[in-house]
């Protein structure tokens, strides 16, 4: 509640800054690029863990929209006003209202109708088209508001084709708009690339700074996913030491969920040394508080030692873990295990053809992405933002989009808990309006991720 009021006293004093008493008034009054700095502003409280402001952002997406669509050629002789245009376009704006808008701009500078062009690509999917016009453009030379979001896309859609050169531009991104939304994309999107690339002191580097800056951004979630990939796919490269620098700045809520995740994902990939790392790290806990009765904890540190000389050990240890407290996907391998621990003691069979197989630790691929969901989704206690396991279906219903015509957010929105949620807590009541709100809110804030730097598909 607190987080709420402070956003709105700030909301109500950039409009009565303005002269105008109301949001009404307002948005039809004030220039466009009064309102989309209201908004940049809005969603750099958001990127730094203020999750009460998301309803804000709802509503000032909104009156942008209607504002722009309302705005002639006269309103686009300021060069800011085209610019906050641009910039509402890269920040999750309605691509109609977009390509309206520049088609009635009238004595528009040729790189500003350039960059539009590449915007408006961007918008409606065609990734090619937009390199494509964007790629001569130095968002260096342009005004740090407008270069910030153009180093951004640019760095998202090469990211496949020339990940050097996109995190490049994703440095510069970085560069241009520190403590900001813009910044924390940057940042998150840095970490899957350098996986992509190998590049072990780039990650743990661009994971420093998330956690350091963004831990309690309502995207961090997708950042917990890199990270956790990032650890498996450079186990080799990557010191426990490092790891755990890392994630000793995390509470120890977020680090023991993170190193559950760390574990369970090496037990099943075979890196018994991480997985026997990463459950010592959760058991362990921090500040006295040890998680030593997780019965995860317990499966995952007993997967890395299964067919360990100590398998008496690891067998009675196994068959002390309470089921009922494990995921379908964790039973699973629960019984995986405990086969395979019955059949390390089982005395030799008479006729070798009449041993039965033993059960697959792993599971085929499918399935291990079948159970890995599954297990995401309801195995790990619910942690508010940071390390979400897997991003909960979006309830039905609209999006908050301006117009009708905005993309479709995707089906697997992240329903993320404020921080004030009590821990208990299953979920916002969507009877209630203002949670209502705030669920429509987070689906218009994917949609908005994907507009700050996911490439269209």
């Amino acid at each position: 509640m607190k987080r709420a009021a402070v956003t709105s006293r700030l909301m109500g004093l950039l409009l009565l800054a303005a002269g105008y008493p109301s949001a009404g008034f307002a948005q039809d009054t004030l220039q466009p690029y009064q309102l989309v700095r209201s908004l940049q502003l809005v969603q750099d409280r958001i990127a730094a863990g203020d999750h009460a402001a998301m309803p804000m952002q709802a509503k000032m997406l909104e009156m942008i929209d209607t504002r722009l669509r309302e705005a002639d050629a006269a309103d686009f002789k300021d060069p800011k006003n085209f610019r906050a245009l641009l910039v509402y376009g890269m920040s999750g704006g309605n691509p109609v209202t977009v390509e309206a808008a520049v088609s009635r701009a009238k004595a528009v500078d040729a790189q500003d109708l350039s960059i539009a062009k590449g915007v408006i690509n961007y918008l409606v999917g065609r990734p090619t088209g937009a390199i494509e016009v964007l790629r001569p453009i130095d968002p260096m030379t342009l005004p740090s508001d407008l270069g910030a979001f153009l180093a951004l896309v640019k760095g998202s859609l090469m990211a496949t084709d020339d990940p050097v050169m996109a995190l490049t531009l994703l440095d510069e991104a970085k560069l241009l708009s520190p403590g900001t939304l813009v910044e924390e994309a940057a940042l998150r999107r840095s970490v899957g690339i350098a996986v992509t690339r190998g590049d072990a002191a780039r990650f743990a580097r661009a994971s420093t700074q998330y956690v350091e800056r963004y831990l309690y951004s309502p995207y961090a979630s997708q950042f917990a996913d890199s990270f956790v990939s990032g650890v498996i796919t450079l186990h080799m490269s990557i010191s426990q030491d490092k790891l755990a620098d890392i994630t000793s700045m995390m509470d120890p809520e977020r680090e023991k969920v993170i190193y559950l995740r760390i574990a369970r994902r090496a037990a099943i990939d075979g890196l018994s040394e991480l997985s026997a790392f990463a459950s010592a790290r959760a058991e362990q806990g921090r500040d006295g508080n040890t998680n030593q009765g997780d019965p995860r904890a317990e499966l995952y540190s007993s997967l890395s030692t299964v067919t360990s000389g100590t398998i008496e050990d690891v067998r009675t240890k196994l068959g002390k873990i309470d089921r009922s407290k494990l995921s379908d996907g964790d039973r699973a391998l629960l019984d995986a295990a405990q086969a395979i621990a019955g059949e390390v003691v089982a005395p030799p069979a008479s006729l070798p053809a009449a041993t039965p197989a033993s059960a697959p630790l792993a599971p085929q691929p499918k399935s291990e992405v079948a159970a890995t969901q599954a297990t995401d989704a309801a195995g790990l206690p619910p942690v508010e933002g940071a390390v979400s396991e897997q991003p909960a279906a979006s309830p039905s219903g609209g999006t908050v989009a301006p117009a009708p015509s905005a993309p479709a957010p995707s089906a697997d929105s992240a329903t993320v808990l404020p921080a004030s949620a009590p821990a208990a807590s299953a979920g916002p009541d969507t009877t209630d309006p203002t949670d209502a709100a705030m669920m429509k809110t987070r689906r218009q804030l994917d949609l908005i991720d994907q507009m700050l730097g996911a490439a269209p598909k």
